[in-house]
């Protein structure tokens, strides 16, 4: 059994309730969490407030140091957050599972630590010099989902501290633990009060909301869903706080008639089932040629049938469960509806506890809430069409706005599609496949800003202009 500790001004705090965790695998208690008060996230907003002005003065090139002994302790621990990762979430330890999301944090902070924001001279003549500077904020919320908790924090957190700014961050409460024990990690290479972590039920108490509406917390980092997105936009109006906004995606995936269906199944299957769908811009609905749909879906079955779904435990599981009990009534939900007016291919029916095996269901139309709802979850919907032009208006048919992709044998003419997709990234003949040296982020409800790169660590700071 894992107690875990939040982690604030250095210290371990425990906090006066706790609430259980449990494996989504198993259903068994696998440890305990803080059930944050009010007061606790008092104390954390202000040894962050109080940690902030000798973290901010520190130079450049100590903040890196300071980034890269991040990175180390991250990867030094790394199996260690990904069992503990493995038994809170779901997903299997191998292929693209939780040894691959601690990798992937371990490989993004040590991006990130290379990063650098110098002073930019706009001009220098005879009329005078003008030179922008790049401030931190002060104190940054992040709030974190579960579906990539240790990722995510990482995305959150390391530009944040890389600009100088000191951080408070609350987990999800169906993924906590692993996020609480980074944060005693990084705690023995940060100076005391530069990163707190908090948690809660989100019942009983909901600090998320609080911090949101905090006047000391001068931006929020947020990834969730649209609807909390837009609550956490409106308590943050108040204070004119920044927002960084990773919000809901419903990627449309668009299949062109000279794609080579066997070539592309693998390809489509992980890009619709990563993290057995519970990615945000993971593939959640699939727009196919007509010439070619039967071939694809045939493919792309034959593909599905050979991959094991099991407890994350499990080293040769690739797919795990739903992660909670709400978002698998969901998906059962929208498929319960999409069984009724499409043709399922594979799956279809819930299984034991939280799992749900890989379902594709073919006839489906943009109308159909499998189609129009974003699952987040196992579910694939495969929709026919006859012209590419239609394809494009059918992927743009939506209030999101974060990934799309085009499969094709000629890449030239998908990019010529991506240009036309109403999207904050689309991929050629992958979806999904997000980088720390390329920008990320979403259109329309998808949400707000930029992360990863440069871009991204602007939104970390205030511009300020010095002519002289």
């Amino acid at each position: 059994m894992h107690q875990a500790h939040m982690t604030i001004n250095g210290r371990a705090v425990t906090g006066s309730g706790t609430f259980d965790v449990r494996n989504p695998s198993t259903g068994q208690v696998i440890g305990t969490a803080p059930n944050g008060s009010a007061a606790d996230l008092e104390a954390a907003v202000a040894a962050a407030h109080a940690a902030f002005p000798a973290w901010s003065a520190k130079s450049d090139a100590e903040l890196a140091e300071a980034c890269v002994a991040v990175t180390n302790k991250l990867n030094a621990h790394a199996e260690e957050l990904a069992t503990l990762l493995t038994q809170e979430q779901g997903k299997p330890l191998n292929g693209m599972g939780s040894r691959f999301e601690i990798g992937g944090a371990g490989m993004w902070a040590g991006y990130t630590a290379g990063l650098s924001l110098p002073v930019k001279v706009l001009q220098d003549n005879e009329q005078g010099r003008v030179e922008l500077h790049r401030k931190p904020l002060g104190v940054v919320g992040s709030i974190t989902p579960w579906n990539y908790p240790v990722l995510i924090a990482v995305w959150h957190v390391l530009p944040a501290l890389r600009t100088g700014n000191t951080v408070v961050m609350k987990p999800s409460p169906f993924t906590p633990l692993a996020t609480l024990r980074m944060a005693e990690l990084l705690n023995e290479v940060l100076p005391a009060g530069v990163l707190n972590c908090v948690s809660c039920d989100d019942k009983t108490s909901n600090l998320g909301a609080q911090m949101s509406a905090h006047p000391l917390i001068r931006k929020i980092v947020f990834t969730g869903s649209t609807n909390t997105g837009k609550r956490v936009m409106a308590s943050a109006a108040e204070t004119l706080k920044r927002l960084t906004l990773e919000l809901g995606g419903n990627d449309a995936g668009i299949v062109l008639p000279d794609a080579d269906p066997k070539a592309i199944a693998e390809g489509l299957f992980w890009g619709g089932f990563i993290n057995n769908g519970q990615t945000c811009a993971a593939m959640k609905r699939l727009y196919v040629h007509d010439s070619i749909h039967d071939d694809v879906c045939e493919h792309l079955v034959a593909y599905a049938k050979n991959v094991k779904m099991g407890d994350g435990m499990d080293e040769t599981s690739m797919l795990g469960p739903v992660q909670n009990r709400p978002q698998f009534d969901i998906v059962s939900r929208l498929v319960a509806d999409a069984k009724k007016k499409g043709e399922v291919l594979i799956g279809g029916e819930p299984g034991d506890g939280l799992f749900f095996p890989a379902t594709i269901i073919a006839g489906l139309k943009n109308g159909d809430s499998l189609v129009d709802t974003e699952q987040f979850g196992p579910a694939l919907p495969v929709i026919r069409y006859s012209d590419v032009n239609e394809a494009v208006r059918a992927a743009n048919d939506s209030q999101n706005g974060l990934g799309g992709s085009v499969w094709s044998s000629d890449v030239e003419h998908a990019k010529r599609i991506a240009l036309r997709m109403e999207t904050g990234s689309v991929w050629i003949n992958k979806h999904g496949a997000i980088q720390p040296n390329a920008p990320f982020g979403g259109v329309k409800l998808s949400g707000l800003g930029a992360e990863f790169t440069e871009d991204g660590m602007k939104e970390y700071t205030d511009g300020q202009v010095i002519f002289s």
